[in-house]
């Protein structure tokens, strides 16, 4: 057996082992009609040679009824064997199609941060619609060609033979001479389908990127740039699918040849025998009918050869991509979640993603109940801490505790049970509001539901929609403000009631009455929850009850927002390139102040400021937050 045999056996197996077999009752009903229905063309051609013999050259009218009345049943029991094998069949194809489809989704979404950053969405659409439909397609051509026509040729072979075996031998002449150039055809089949499938990815990718970035394409007048890649990618994607379509095409093609060549040689050899009288009429056109028709199921098995190839090659990707596995697991001994408000700690923690170092050395505690906040430029591995909490990712060296337990000796599950998380891109779905505050719980009563979206403030904007909570949000909740989609947000979290709160920059796209409104509702959602926020606009962090400053994947200072502004150091850097006024800070002034008023102060700490400049700074802050 060849090498391509053996592959494909193998991928035929697999999709039968995980898929095919659960639905092998149907598969059984299939054969059973495709039997019935291949062997109607041979019994026709059986008929052929009563119906010329004796009715019409020897012209037994008696005859003519029962020979009628069995052409009639045979193309009845066709029609009816027809139409059951290809109802059967389009239940099982839609049945597996959807399992392997909803497989394909689960297994993609298990995945951890590293693959989604090397498959695009558009690749992976590809991968779950259009490579299982190439699948469906393929097993459903070399189910049936394994079976109806297998069954037909198998018939109208046998008609043949007993008629004549010679007759036979010499119309299959052809046949030796199209194996070889059958298989070169098969295996450009299949490197030309695998190559219209890559294609067909980077398509599927180049649509998602332009529609979701519909704004700066157009922003940016990039109409015409991006219609030219487009184009220049369709035209590769024309290519390579006319020329696997021209391949599968070669196959039957020379099916095709080897027919001519065994209808002129049966005419030449068997011709003379009808004329010598050494053959009747009737054998001859039940010869020449079983020939026929066998030439049709012939064509459609090497068409199939060239279905299969296109469909081994869309298996052969969604093998590769369920039996990939992903990095981050459950442990098998997994330790139990901590029970009320946990401290979070990271010990020494070292991450990088290739070459790029992203953390160094990051040692940092939260303490259970308070709100800590992480400030620093783009790029410090703010978000990177958030990453390693909830387990996208794992440290290189160093742990993450929660509760004095180590992240990667809890269930993933279990883990990420533990926080809530606010972003800046509150991320909704194209479904009702009431579906995206909900995300499919059940067990939420509407005096519970009520608490939370006045809680969330959503409660005033509902009269603002047309079918309030059932008012559809859009795509990506474009139907919604950036403060209304921050607002579900923050409703989902307070319906989660997580010990653990992550706020990533969930204020820092909104305006200000926006802001101001979201505000209260992070306040009131982070009451008795250990807190982590990352913001970049550092008045909305100057309440927090510790300050760590990042840079370049390390920590360099926490504290207090008024010890660290006493110090000098990267965060009151920030803080001046934020608030300048005039070259002098209001802050930096206050606290010059309070540094002359310290040296008269009896009794004060070292590093601290005296109850005066303490109310002087919150006086001023409270000012710049709008308080």
């Amino acid at each position: 057996m060849s090498d391509d045999a053996q592959h494909s056996r193998k991928l035929f197996r697999w999709l039968w082992e995980n898929y095919l077999h659960r639905f092998r009752a149907f598969l059984v009903l299939a054969m059973i009609f495709m039997v019935i229905e291949g062997s109607m063309l041979g019994a026709l051609s059986y008929i052929m040679r009563p119906m010329f013999d004796t009715v019409f050259i020897a012209g037994n009218e008696g005859a003519i009824g029962w020979v009628a009345l069995a052409i009639f049943c045979i193309f009845a029991g066709r029609a009816v064997a027809a139409v059951g094998q290809k109802v059967t069949l389009a239940y099982i194809m839609q049945k597996m199609a959807a399992a392997l489809r909803t497989d394909l989704l689960a297994h993609i979404m298990r995945q951890d941060g590293t693959f989604h950053q090397t498959h695009p969405p558009g690749f992976l659409i590809q991968r779950v619609q259009a490579d299982v439909m190439a699948i469906n397609d393929g097993w459903r051509a070399v189910v049936m060609g394994a079976g109806r026509d297998f069954v037909t040729l198998l018939v109208l072979m046998g008609v043949a033979i007993s008629v004549d075996w010679v007759w036979t031998l010499v119309a299959l002449i052809g046949a030796p001479l199209v194996l070889a150039p059958t298989r070169l055809a098969q295996r450009f089949v299949r490197a030309r389908a695998r190559e219209a499938r890559d294609l067909g990815a980077r398509l599927a990718t180049r649509l998602d990127e332009v529609f979701h970035g519909i704004v700066p394409v157009k922003l940016n007048r990039l109409e015409d740039y991006q219609s030219r890649q487009y184009g220049a990618l369709t035209d590769d994607l024309v290519k390579a699918e006319v020329r696997a379509h021209a391949g599968s095409a070669v196959m039957p093609g020379l099916i095709d040849l080897m027919s001519g060549l065994g209808f002129v040689g049966v005419l030449i050899y068997g011709g003379s025998e009808i004329i010598s009288g050494e053959k009747t009429v009737g054998q001859f056109m039940s010869f020449f009918t079983a020939i026929g028709f066998a030439f049709e199921p012939l064509r459609r098995l090497g068409a199939v050869s060239g279905a299969w190839q296109i469909a081994a090659s869309g298996i052969e990707r969604l093998r590769e991509l369920l039996e990939m596995q992903p990095r981050l697991t459950s442990p098998a001994d997994p330790k139990p979640a901590p029970e009320g408000t946990p401290e979070i700690a990271l010990r020494d923690v070292h991450l990088s993603y290739g070459d790029t170092k992203v953390l160094s050395g990051a040692t940092l505690t939260a303490h259970a109940g308070k709100t800590t906040a992480l400030v620093g430029a783009s790029g410090a591995g703010k978000s990177t801490v958030f990453n390693l909490l909830t387990r996208l990712v794992d440290p290189d060296n160093g742990f993450v505790t929660i509760g004095g337990i180590k992240t990667s000796e809890m269930t993933l599950a279990e883990l990420r049970g533990l926080f809530s998380v606010v972003s800046q891109d509150a991320a909704l779905f194209d479904e009702t509001l009431r579906e995206n505050i909900l995300l499919g719980r059940t067990d939420v009563s509407d005096a519970r539901l009520r608490e939370v979206l006045d809680a969330a403030h959503v409660s005033d904007f509902l009269p603002q929609l047309s079918d309030g909570l059932d008012s559809p949000v859009g795509p990506r909740g474009s139907n919604l403000s950036g403060g209304q989609r921050q607002r579900v947000a923050i409703a989902r979290a307070l319906l989660r009631d997580t010990p653990i709160l992550l706020l990533d920059e969930a204020t820092s796209a909104l305006d200000a009455k926006s802001e101001a409104v979201v505000q209260q509702a992070l306040e009131r959602l982070s009451k008795g929850r250990t807190t982590l926020v990352i913001a970049h606009r550092l008045s909305t962090v100057r309440d927090a009850d510790k300050i760590v400053v990042m840079e370049a994947g390390s920590i360099v200072d926490e504290g207090r927002h008024e010890d660290l502004l006493a110090r000098g150091g990267l965060y009151a850097g920030l803080h001046e390139l934020q608030f300048k006024t005039g070259g002098e800070t209001a802050d930096k002034r206050a606290l010059d102040r309070a540094g002359r008023h310290r040296k008269n102060s009896a009794g004060a700490k070292p590093g601290s400021a005296p109850p005066y400049a303490a109310s002087l700074l919150s006086r001023i802050f409270g000012r710049w937050s709008g308080r």
